[in-house]
C-alpha cells in the first residue's frame, strides 16, 4: 500500500495574538454583533462577529422517511425545506432544545435522541455552534395548525427523495444539507454512549 504524501513541514510559527475587548455594536433577543481586534504584533485584524448562540437540528426518521418542515425564508423569498431545529435557549441543553423545537414545529414529541455530530458553521465572523441529533422514537402529542410565523407545514419524505432534493437544489438550508448527508453517510443502527462508551455507526437498511 502506497504511503500517503505528508504535507511539508513549516518552519514558521504563528504568533499568538492578543485579543482585545469585545465592543457590542448591536444586540437583540436572537443575536449579538460585536467588534473585536486581534493584535498579531506585526499586524492586527479587526473582526465583526455575529454571535447567535447554540443551534440544534433533528433528523427524525421512520420507515425509511425523514421529517421535513417548510418555513418562509427571507433570502429565498419563499418556503424552504428543512429538518426541525432552532436556537438553544438560555439554561437549556442542546438535546432538550431539539426535543422542544420538534414539538413546537410539528407536534411530535421525540424520545431517546442520539447525537450525530456537532460543527461550527463559521470560524471568524459567525459564532453558532450547531448540534445535530437523530431520533426514531416519538409520540404524536397534538395536531399542530400551520403558523406562517413559524412553520408552514411538515411532511414525511423518503430519505432517498430528500437526498435527491439536496442534490437537485430543493433543499439549500446548510444545516439540513449537512445533517442529511451525514445521516446518509453514517447510518445509525447502534449507538453506545456513557462514560468512555463512544459512538458506533453501521449502515442501515434504509441508508444503503
Amino acid at each position: 500500500m502506497q504511503e500517503r504524501p505528508r504535507p511539508p513541514k513549516s518552519e514558521k510559527t504563528m504568533p499568538v495574538p492578543q485579543i482585545g475587548p469585545k465592543q457590542v455594536v448591536y444586540e437583540d433577543r436572537y443575536r449579538q454583533i460585536y467588534q473585536v481586534e486581534a493584535d498579531f504584533d506585526s499586524f492586527s485584524k479587526e473582526y465583526f462577529v455575529v454571535d447567535s448562540g447554540q443551534r440544534v437540528g433533528l433528523v427524525l426518521t421512520q420507515n425509511g422517511s425523514v421529517l421535513l418542515v417548510r418555513q418562509y425564508r427571507l433570502l429565498l423569498d419563499g418556503l424552504s425545506w428543512e429538518i426541525p431545529g432552532g436556537k438553544v435557549d438560555e439554561g437549556e441543553t442542546p438535546e432538550a432544545a431539539a426535543i422542544r423545537e420538534a414539538l413546537e414545529e410539528t407536534g411530535i414529541l421525540c424520545q431517546n435522541l442520539r447525537p450525530l455530530f456537532s460543527f461550527q458553521p463559521g470560524l471568524d465572523s459567525l459564532h453558532n455552534p450547531t448540534h445535530i441529533f437523530h431520533a426514531d422514537e416519538f409520540t404524536l402529542v397534538e395536531q399542530v395548525e400551520a403558523n406562517p410565523r413559524e412553520v408552514w407545514e411538515h411532511h414525511w419524505v423518503p430519505v432517498q427523495k430528500a437526498l435527491e432534493m439536496v442534490y437537485g437544489g430543493q433543499i439549500v438550508d446548510a444545516l439540513s444539507v449537512v445533517a442529511l448527508l451525514t445521516y446518509r453517510s453514517l447510518g445509525v443502527t447502534e449507538v453506545q454512549g456513557g462514560s468512555g462508551g463512544g459512538l458506533k455507526w453501521k449502515p442501515t437498511r434504509e441508508n444503503t
